[in-house]
């Protein structure tokens, strides 16, 4: 058993995995839950401390091999990420930001939420009047939230109800259990999405910014609505969508959006000030133990084709670099080794200086004003209130600095067919029929995609986006492979960890298909 303190900026949160029970173990077993504030300070720990942005970016058109585009011969920051970007199973580390990082501490954060929604219930029959709602209610959300990481990291993307029944989902965890291991089963993903649905639309009413001496550590009102506007986007059902997301955003999103005009003096300002919880955009703050900032300027880079479709590449009203991000991308190692933008900058805590030993830690703004406008704005367009929509982009669009007006106009001429650096094909279609894009709807989401890409850039999203519309990718992997994955690969789902399998759990199907032809097109700026 692994005990790890994590003492960063506000709180001190308690973390347990081991290979034999991540679903399991109370997260510390010399605590009796016996009132409200040991139950509050446990909640601390139902947030998981992982970061999944290693898994999602590598396995995402995010980052590119530098090794395959430039006369280099790089080594990787970790061998795991050799298997990741060429979506393979992870067997080379165990270590943070790997499956096995992800899996068990999600479901140790769900183990922790679950054992204080137990504790609630019984301190409540005890006491028929103490009534722990916002307790109840952050535990659920909590719940709910890990299970759709998992879900979304570990399975195929939700299709519809009817498909999904057919896609291998994750054990979704509900009993706070204190055997070492259990028998545990994989629900399918339709069922793990109406689980998830359940326990938001039960906590979600609970929630209260009152308790919390710092809200955006915890699911605050907002956080909470920004979620389930995220998690209704990816189930489409966009009316809930709008209930939600229009919480959130209020009359006026304009006053919430992050300025991009400031001016920082190093990679550490721009970090410490992306994740100010001072910040209206910040919604929910997420500490993170993880060395994903020192990927860049390793083999893997956000460089090519993957920087110039993104944060370096022109858009409907601008051109050249994406104007937000002039005078804050930076370079690792060498300029050709690819930018990054450090909102994943690293913040290193020593446990003894002298030997020069620590906690890497990466802090992620999990939910914000701007990412919940756009997915407003998407579920607008799905309901074909499109001016309404472009009014939303424009409002993203203004507050990134763009200097034209963003027009529907705009937006048509610009997102075309053979724009292939910004414009993908969408397979939705094929993978539920009730999953429809209009020709007329179609330059509208290329856009909301787009934006979406930048916005969420290093976040890890840009892999759940290609999963939702079974976007194709191909990997250039070295001097002479590549890798394409089709919209209906088995491997859009990232095996489960190896020891997980070893203890009986379903791992994930694998076809194994011949080896595509050796083709590879060197990426050419324009």
């Amino acid at each position: 058993m692994k005990h790890i303190k994590l003492i960063l900026i506000v709180f001190v949160a308690m973390l347990f995995a081991s290979c034999n029970d991540f679903l399991s173990t109370l997260p510390d077993n010399r605590t009796q839950l016996d009132n409200v504030d040991k139950i509050s300070q446990l909640l601390v720990s139902a947030y998981p401390s992982a970061n999944y942005s290693t898994l999602a970016e590598l396995s995402s058109d995010n980052f590119v091999d530098n090794n395959a585009i430039l006369p280099v011969n790089l080594t990787s920051f970790e061998p795991m990420d050799d298997q990741i970007f060429a979506w393979e199973d992870a067997t080379k580390s165990t270590d943070q930001d790997s499956p096995s990082d992800v899996w068990g501490k999600c479901y140790g954060a769900i183990s922790a939420a679950n054992h204080a929604l137990a504790a609630i219930e019984e301190l409540e029959s005890k006491d028929p009047n103490l009534k722990l709602k916002e307790q109840r209610g952050e535990a659920l959300m909590c719940r709910a939230y890990g299970h759709f990481i998992l879900v979304n990291i570990f399975a195929q993307a939700y299709k519809d109800d009817a498909a999904s029944t057919f896609d291998i989902g994750i054990p979704y965890a509900t009993k706070p259990e204190t055997v070492v291991q259990g028998n545990y089963i994989r629900e399918n993903v339709t069922a793990v999405y109406q689980k998830i649905q359940q326990d938001i639309e039960e906590g979600i009413v609970l929630i209260s910014d009152q308790k919390y001496k710092v809200p955006k550590y915890h699911f605050n009102q907002k956080a909470a609505k920004a979620f389930a506007a995220r998690f209704f986007l990816y189930k489409r059902d966009y009316q809930k969508v709008l209930l939600y997301s229009n919480d959130v955003l209020g009359a006026d999103p304009t006053v919430m959006m992050r300025e991009w005009t400031k001016y920082y003096g190093s990679t550490a300002e721009i970090g410490f000030d992306y994740i100010n919880t001072e910040l209206p955009c910040n919604l929910l703050i997420m500490p993170t133990l993880s060395t994903f900032n020192r990927i860049f300027g390793t083999r893997y880079g956000h460089n090519g084709e993957a920087m110039y479709s993104s944060t370096y590449g022109a858009g409907p009203t601008w051109t050249g670099s994406m104007p937000c991000f002039d005078g804050k991308l930076y370079i690792s190692v060498q300029q050709d080794y690819g930018v990054f933008f450090p909102k994943c900058d690293e913040m290193f805590e020593f446990t003894d200086k002298v030997a020069g030993i620590g906690f890497t830690h990466v802090t992620r703004a999990e939910f914000t004003i701007e990412e919940t406008l756009l997915c407003r704005a998407e579920a607008l367009v799905y309901l074909n209130r499109i001016p309404e929509a472009v009014a939303d982009l424009q409002v993203w669009n203004k507050s990134h600095l763009a200097p034209n007006t963003l027009t529907e106009a705009l937006i048509k001429s610009f997102y075309i067919s053979s724009n292939t650096l910004f414009v993908k094909k969408l397979n939705a279609n094929k993978m539920s029929s009730s999953f429809v894009v209009k020709t007329t709807q179609l330059p509208f989401i290329n856009c909301i995609l787009h934006f979406r890409r930048i916005e969420t850039i290093f976040d890890g999203y840009r892999w759940f986006d290609l999963k939702r519309y079974g976007i194709e990718i191909t990997h250039a992997i070295g001097k002479g492979r590549t890798e394409t994955l089709l919209y209906n690969d088995e491997r859009r789902a990232i095996q489960l960890p190896q020891e997980v399998i070893s203890s009986g759990i379903t791992p994930n199907p694998r076809k194994l298909s011949p080896i595509p032809a050796n083709t590879i097109q060197l990426f050419q700026h324009p």
